[in-house]
């Protein structure tokens, strides 16, 4: 399916290819935008990108580190996962900005812009990036399956690959069926916190305390690792790649008016989505804090545990089960849109085209077999530890993708009046030097305890 018509020429010379393959061609441009009508009409019609994007800021990873950090820290990083949202809600309008203005998503920007062994770094890093979220969807998918129904977590992960067959059916009846199918999920998640939040009553003004930020975070390497798990867990790489295509789903006018509608219509539904998942992942932490950091089970890290404590410690037996189907939905949620962003990157940098359910099974078994091996290696127990170590090993690899969304986006020459203002320069350039200080103060305070000698 060519889209030449939909891309912007090389009349300013910015853009080495002029036409190429559409982002997701079997769904590109396939739900029609009504013309003339009303603002709530618009918002629906552009609403559901935003979701499935805010689906990996609430996926098991997060689950894993903000368990850890309420437990341990009590309500101290809450401002460490407001701080992540607010630069997800940047970033993820950066990737709108660059998908409506220039018809190309992050991949296929970076593979027409950079040489060819550039891309295949790029590629490479963010195919590692997409093993270690899959890691934590299909293990904490593979725990809840676990709780619920005492299936073993090999078993729990090998089940997991159906939602191969989930993507491809949903998408071949459209992809507002998708979108459909992710936001009833979400729904799910956020009811079953609101419950455990009304049964556990955190104290409000412990809360709000803890939306303030902390210098504390600096001195203590453990804090700092959590937090940097938080960061890796929130903001991650392959959602920037998934929104910059899915925003392309939706046939909007190419003229300059039609694509800063759709800009302005696409942000409002990412920054909703966003929102919903700060709540998401606010309410984790306070549980934790509520449930485990002050009733003196600082240690309780593990979901498992955390499963197995709730009822005893919140005074109702069904406080467990409702924490296992969130953490289920959770993890079937985040698959399918995992699935999704390995089509998107690896057509993307290498412009390769498999069948869809070839293409969605390398993906998955990118995903799944390491998740195997992980396990049947170390055991059921390191579980949860993989889980926050797979978050902090995507905040490494966070920068890679941030860094060529924010010079792709600065530049005028590809962006024409759709660059970015100053302002927004600062700020998202702000947030990417950000991600990569912290991200190599963690691995000088890693290095410099491997090198201490010990006594």
């Amino acid at each position: 399916m060519s889209t030449s018509d939909s891309r912007p020429t090389a009349e300013s010379g910015a853009w080495r290819r002029t036409s190429e393959t559409a982002s997701l061609p079997e769904v590109h441009r396939s739900i029609t935008v009504p013309k003339g009508a009303s603002f709530w009409r618009k918002c629906l019609a552009f609403a559901g990108p935003g979701f499935l994007v805010a689906v990996g800021y609430m996926d098991p990873g997060n689950w894993a580190t903000d368990l850890a950090g309420g437990a341990q820290f009590g309500y101290s990083l809450l401002f460490v996962i407001m701080a992540s949202n607010l630069m997800a809600i940047l970033l993820q309008h950066l990737c709108v900005k660059l998908g409506i203005a220039t018809g190309r998503d992050l991949a296929q920007a970076c593979r027409d812009h950079y040489s060819r062994p550039t891309v295949l770094f790029l590629w490479l890093i963010c195919e590692l990036a997409i093993a270690a979220c899959d890691l934590a969807e299909v293990v904490g998918s593979a725990i809840a399956l676990q709780l619920l129904f005492g299936i073993p977590l090999v078993w729990g992960c090998l089940i997991t690959v159906l939602d191969v067959m989930i993507v491809l059916l949903l998408q071949h009846r459209g992809f507002r069926y998708l979108e459909a199918v992710v936001v009833t999920l979400i729904a799910t998640i956020g009811t079953c916190f609101a419950v455990e939040l009304f049964i556990a009553k955190p104290a409000v003004g412990a809360v709000m305390a803890g939306f303030i930020p902390s210098a504390a975070i600096l001195h203590n390497p453990a804090m700092l690792y959590v937090a940097i798990g938080i960061l890796g867990a929130t903001v991650m790489p392959h959602n920037l790649y998934l929104h910059s295509s899915i925003v392309q789903t939706r046939k909007y006018e190419q003229d300059v008016g039609g694509k800063r509608e759709a800009i302005k219509f696409a942000t409002l539904d990412s920054t909703f989505a966003l929102m919903f998942a700060l709540f998401i992942n606010a309410a984790i932490l306070i549980l934790a804090a509520a449930a485990f950091h002050t009733s003196g089970h600082a240690e309780v890290a593990a979901i498992q545990d955390a499963y197995h404590l709730l009822d005893g410690l919140m005074g109702v037996t069904f406080a467990s089960v409702l924490f296992a189907v969130a953490l289920l939905a959770s993890g079937q949620n985040s698959t399918l849109t995992g699935t999704l962003a390995g089509q998107i990157v690896m057509e993307g940098f290498l412009n390769l085209r498999l069948r869809p359910w070839l293409r969605r099974l390398i993906t998955r078994a990118i995903a799944v077999v390491p998740a195997v091996v992980v396990i049947g290696y170390f055991g059921e127990s390191k579980s949860t530890e993989l889980l926050v170590a797979s978050q902090v090993c995507l905040s490494m690899q966070l920068g890679f993708a941030c860094w060529p969304l924010m010079r792709f986006t600065g530049e005028r020459a590809k962006m024409g009046e759709f660059v970015n203002p100053w302002w927004i320069k600062v700020l998202g350039w702000g947030t990417t030097l950000l991600i990569i200080g912290l991200n190599l103060k963690l691995l000088w305070d890693i290095f410099s305890d491997l090198l201490r000698p010990t006594k």
